[in-house]
């Protein structure tokens, strides 16, 4: 059975307007220094054996190294394909698997911290409190990205699926895994410079 497409992904909420915002999610290098006021206090090589590290941080970036990993595998896919180091069908039903993994991981992901992780840690810590409305609009600008990349991967599927040479829109997919990587990566990073020093800092609270 050949792979299949990936399911549809929730409707859009928003496009990305072209502006010249700094702290958009594709024209950032990373927080302004006044965000990072926990960050610095808690530097990422003191995390791990800090008290407030197990259970919630530990399993909030568990989870973000999965994201990263798969998207990892979703590129070494797709460039051993186009090397000829990788059958097409067996490129096709991981690419299916691992893709919509990625996609409704993220989705569930953004929904819990939505509703209820982020209206709890904005109160935490005045300083930060303006680090959630970039996170919150990253997650509106990765539903386009992610709807991109569910485009991309089907207009590879559904045409192997029917037999047909796919190196072209292979390669088109590649470049989106590529800048969709970007632009998690570094949504990720930020998210993880702001939330765990305020857990760090606070504690969990029963969360």
């Amino acid at each position: 059975m050949g792979p299949s497409g990936l399911a549809a992904q929730p409707a859009l909420t928003y496009i990305c307007p072209m502006t010249n915002d700094p702290l958009k999610l594709n024209g950032r290098d990373g927080l302004p220094k006044e965000l990072r006021v926990l960050a610095d206090l808690y530097p990422r090589e003191m995390w791990e054996g800090h008290k407030n590290f197990p259970g919630l941080t530990a399993f909030w970036l568990e989870m973000h190294g999965k994201f990263r990993s798969v998207q990892d595998e979703l590129i070494d896919r797709s460039q051993a394909m186009l090397d000829g180091n990788l059958d097409p069908m067996r490129y096709g039903a991981t690419t299916a698997r691992y893709s919509q993994f990625l996609l409704q991981g993220l989705h569930g992901h953004h929904n819990i911290e939505d509703h209820h992780y982020f209206p709890w840690m904005v109160e935490l810590d005045s300083r930060v409190a303006r680090a959630f409305d970039i996170l919150d609009k990253d997650h509106h600008a990765l539903d386009h990205y992610m709807q991109s990349l569910a485009d991309s991967t089907n207009a590879v599927l559904k045409p192997l699926q029917d037999g047909k040479d796919v190196r072209e829109e292979a390669a088109k997919l590649l470049d989106v895994q590529g800048d969709f990587q970007r632009f998690l990566d570094r949504h990720l990073t930020d998210e993880e410079d702001v939330i765990v020093p305020l857990i760090l800092e606070y504690g969990s609270q029963g969360h």
